[in-house]
């Protein structure tokens, strides 16, 4: 009972800081930079990288694209810089997804761990921002609302797994997961979408229900892939910052390997 009193209240937490940050620009910026840093500093310890390299290399790109109108004066290079940013952090995450069904441990050479530390990790934290700032305007319900998929997903896929789940996921790295799991997250973010589209006043439908496909699919890739690092290290959870829950990342890995690919989409329509 403990337990999941101090599960719930840890929970309860990080839904509230998130959902007050969301009443402000920069409140958003300043909760999701201190969120990197804490990522970042769990996920070091995950691939054994001790260099202080990526919190520098965060910190600039994260700065940047969050205030590139105070750096840069103007929006001019913005779209550009985007656009080269996402090219290149879809690609590193492609080859992590190739990793997760092809190797048996994901390989960690320095310059590797450079770049997933960098294009996994800081590049979606930038996005991140960049989703709530969708067509150069401050929107945070579409923030919310993606965050509210990966929550649906998230529970449902746990919900209908446990009780319905026969046929495993991907077995060696995450036992729980199953293929009905899966489905049922999927179906109920689906069914979420209609909801989501109706009263944020956002996005059609059509595009809530897309947008609902890529986070569970992408989800639960990220999932798989975190959990995948928490295998080699060795470690149940990323981190013990959430009693309960672990660490950050864990409640993170969803919406961070998510978000590149709903903001190309976002960026297409």
């Amino acid at each position: 009972m403990k337990e999941i009193l101090l599960r719930s209240f840890t929970g309860l937490l990080y839904v509230s800081l998130l959902m007050a940050s969301l009443l402000n620009e920069h409140a958003l910026i300043i909760l999701f930079f201190l969120f990197g840093l804490i990522c970042m500093a769990e996920f070091k310890k995950l691939i054994n990288y001790n260099s202080v390299l990526p919190f520098i290399i965060f910190t600039l790109l994260y700065l940047v694209f969050g205030y590139w109108q105070f750096f840069m004066k103007s929006e001019a290079g913005l779209t550009e810089a985007t656009r080269i940013l996402q090219v290149i952090t879809i690609f590193v995450q492609l080859f992590l997804i190739k990793d997760l069904f092809s190797k048996k441990e994901i390989p960690l050479f320095i310059s590797k761990r450079f770049l997933i530390a960098t294009f996994y990790l800081s590049s979606a934290f930038v996005f991140l921002v960049l989703i709530a700032n969708y067509n150069s305007t401050y929107n945070p319900l579409i923030l919310l609302g993606s965050f509210i998929l990966v929550w649906v997903n998230d529970t449902f896929a746990f919900l209908v797994g446990k009780n319905f789940g026969k046929q495993k996921l991907f077995e060696k790295i995450s036992p729980k997961k199953t293929v009905e799991g899966f489905i049922g997250g999927l179906f109920f973010s689906s069914v979420a979408s209609y909801f989501i589209a109706t009263f944020t006043g956002t996005l059609n439908f059509n595009s809530w229900l897309v947008l609902a496909i890529i986070i569970s699919v992408f989800g639960t890739l990220g999932d798989l892939i975190e959990s995948k690092f928490k295998r080699q290290a060795g470690v149940k959870d990323s981190g013990v910052i959430m009693p309960g829950h672990g660490g950050l990342l864990d409640r993170l890995d969803s919406i961070i390997f998510a978000a590149p690919f709903i903001h190309l989409f976002l960026d297409i329509i």
